[in-house]
Parts: structure tokens; C-alpha cells; sequence
């Protein structure tokens, strides 16, 4: 149970670095305007927490033999057939909420950051 666990969590922290790059990606993309940056990722990375939520809820009703957990399974290592649904579902649902938790506080951090950069006065550049 513990590898399935680990390898749930693998297969999420996957698909949120490729989004954490996207929103990287974007955030340096109007970095000069910085106020405006912090503000885009905040709000990208709430609604990556949305997504995952949203994936957290609906990971039941999807086949486990459809999931990248099962892939990365070892023939070997893979549960029967009868608790195999409840399992990987449990495990990807863990998975999902936890990574969801990790991005509202990210898009928390980056909103609050955006509000007292706001507070900041203009410099004039030299």
C-alpha cells in the first residue's frame, strides 16, 4: 500500500510541475509588471487547486486499469482485482487533495505577496 501511495503522489507532483511551469513560465512573461505577475500565479495556481479538487472528487469513477498509478505499477506489485478500484481510487484521491492543499497555499502566498508589493511606492528607474 505504501508504494502505491508513493506512486500516486508521483504521478500528481508529474502533472503539477508541468502546470508549475506553465504558470512560471507565465508569471516571467509580465514580470515587468510584478504587481500584475504575483497576481496572475496566485489565481492560476487557485485554479490549479480547483482542478485538483475537482480530480480528488471524481477519482472513484474512473477505471483503475485506465490510470497512469496502475502503469507504474510492477505486474507483480498490483493488487487483486476485487480491492484494486477502492485502492487506487483512495491512493489518487490522497494524492490529488494533497497537492491541492500544497497550491492554495502557494496561490495564498503569492496573492498576499501581490497585495504588499502594491503597498510598495513607485521607484522611478535612473
Amino acid at each position: 500500500m505504501e508504494k502505491i501511495e508513493h506512486l500516486a503522489h508521483a504521478s500528481v507532483a508529474r502533472g503539477c510541475g508541468f502546470a508549475m511551469l506553465a504558470i512560471a513560465t507565465f508569471m516571467i512573461g509580465l514580470s515587468a509588471e510584478f504587481a500584475i505577475a504575483l497576481r496572475a500565479g496566485g489565481y492560476s495556481c487557485l485554479l490549479m487547486c480547483f482542478i485538483l479538487m475537482a480530480m480528488g472528487w471524481r477519482a472513484g469513477s474512473k477505471p483503475y486499469k485506465r490510470t497512469e498509478l496502475w502503469l507504474m505499477l510492477e505486474p507483480a506489485e498490483r493488487p487483486h482485482a476485487t480491492v484494486a478500484q477502492s485502492i487506487i481510487s483512495t491512493a489518487r484521491r490522497e494524492a490529488f487533495l494533497d497537492f491541492a492543499l500544497r497550491s492554495a497555499w502557494l496561490a495564498s502566498g503569492l496573492l498576499v505577496m501581490a497585495v504588499f508589493w502594491g503597498f510598495l511606492p513607485d521607484q522611478k528607474p535612473l
